[in-house]
């Protein structure tokens, strides 16, 4: 049920468990699409909307998945016309996810007509051979021409997904495919290392010495990710992302989040609410982290007998709720200015965390002033390391 003591919550997350295939690298609850099931997916979907409208008043929404592009335009429309009746559009932010192969014309100009103002699309890589090697379906030219499409419906924020490190990427495809990405003149780059996780195709090969992990190179792509976007008119305002600032050619200082930056995520970050739909689908709301079963099927049925699909649920102390925010906040560049901090969490980041914080600006991975708490540039590459010792 819904709790309707407080102000609604303004940022909601819809998680599209559906690919055409599962990508080798992928440790995200996904499966390849079958069309019943989606159906049924999509009544469903519109059914936990339903359950949670009230208490709802969506500032950033957040399609992710899976490939939430994958759904067609009837379904898509069954999705839009639900959220227009219940009084869910409108958001400032409004992102899907898309996938360079499941981009139409008349898919971009519905999203666009129902208010979706964000498109992040899964490049991965520009390299032909590379995108093979990860298992992706769309070639170099489904980018460009995907892109191409997007924009002439009037997308004006679109997001390039990148990944580096890749087994047999060399420095020389990773400068290729990061020049071709700013000549594209994107508002928005994500890009991530490479993972290898648990029961995914490509942790296996590793295991089975097909390839090795070479961390210098990491680190040296990493670094030229940084320089490039950067020199492209990107400004870094979170580990893995980067984003124009667009106004009137103002750049932001080391401390402000620029214009284009992803505002559903810097919720995540700040420590925020957020309502997480969907299967396999986390939320945080009212005190209560709750996640949704990390099956379609469950999911569907569950709903289909009226409840939500929620596999778990926890309320978590204070004190360990602020040392997550913490840690989720210090990978964005700004750090935590310490009244924000306050605000957050109604903790003193100052009193609870100093000799955490003394640790890490002993080591050269932070430094500290009078008013805020923030990696340097060498911590930022250890942010996992350093956001552990805030968790409590």
């Amino acid at each position: 049920m819904t709790n309707l003591s407080s102000s609604p919550i303004g940022s909601l997350y819809a998680h599209v468990p559906f690919c055409a295939q599962k990508c080798v690298y992928c440790a995200f609850y996904s499966e390849a699409s079958s069309g019943e099931l989606i159906n049924r997916f999509v009544n469903e979907l519109v059914r936990e909307m339903e359950i949670v409208a009230d208490d709802l008043k969506p500032k950033t929404i957040f399609f992710g998945g899976g490939t939430p592009s994958l759904l067609n335009l009837r379904q898509w429309e069954t999705i839009l016309r639900a959220m227009e009746k219940l009084n869910l559009l409108g958001a400032e932010e409004f992102t899907v996810e898309c996938n360079p192969a499941t981009v139409s014309a008349d898919k971009a100009k519905l999203l666009r007509d129902f208010g979706v103002n964000r498109i992040s699309m899964g490049v991965q890589s520009l390299d032909e051979k590379l995108l093979g090697r990860l298992g992706r379906i769309h070639s170099r030219e489904m980018v460009f021409k995907s892109f191409d499409i997007l924009r002439a419906a009037g997308f004006e924020n679109l997001n390039l997904d990148l990944m580096f490190a890749i087994p047999m990427q060399t420095m020389e495809i990773w400068r290729a495919t990061l020049n071709e990405a700013m000549a594209m003149q994107s508002e928005h780059l994500s890009s991530y290392e490479v993972i290898y996780e648990d029961d995914t195709p490509l942790y296996e090969q590793l295991k089975a010495g097909e390839f090795y992990v070479d961390e210098n190179l990491a680190c040296e792509m990493y670094e030229e990710l940084i320089s490039t976007a950067t020199r492209g008119g990107f400004h870094q305002y979170e580990i893995a992302n980067f984003a124009r600032d667009g106004r009137d050619g103002v750049s932001p200082s080391q401390n402000q989040i620029p214009f284009s930056a992803c505002k559903h995520n810097v919720n995540y970050w700040r420590g925020g609410d957020f309502y997480g739909l969907g299967p396999s689908a986390t939320g945080y709301v009212h005190g209560v982290r709750t996640k949704n079963w990390s099956n379609t099927q469950l999911y569907c049925d569950q709903l289909e007998k009226g409840k939500r699909a929620i596999e778990s649920s926890e309320e978590l102390p204070p004190l360990r709720r602020a040392g997550e925010i913490a840690a989720f906040g210090l990978r964005m560049n700004a750090g935590w200015p310490f009244t924000e901090f306050k605000r957050a969490t109604d903790f003193d980041l100052q009193n609870e965390w100093s000799s955490e914080m003394d640790q890490l600006t002993e080591r050269g991975w932070a430094s500290r002033d009078a008013e805020k708490f923030q990696l340097t540039h060498q911590g930022l590459r250890f942010a996992d390391s350093a956001a552990e010792m805030f968790l409590r």
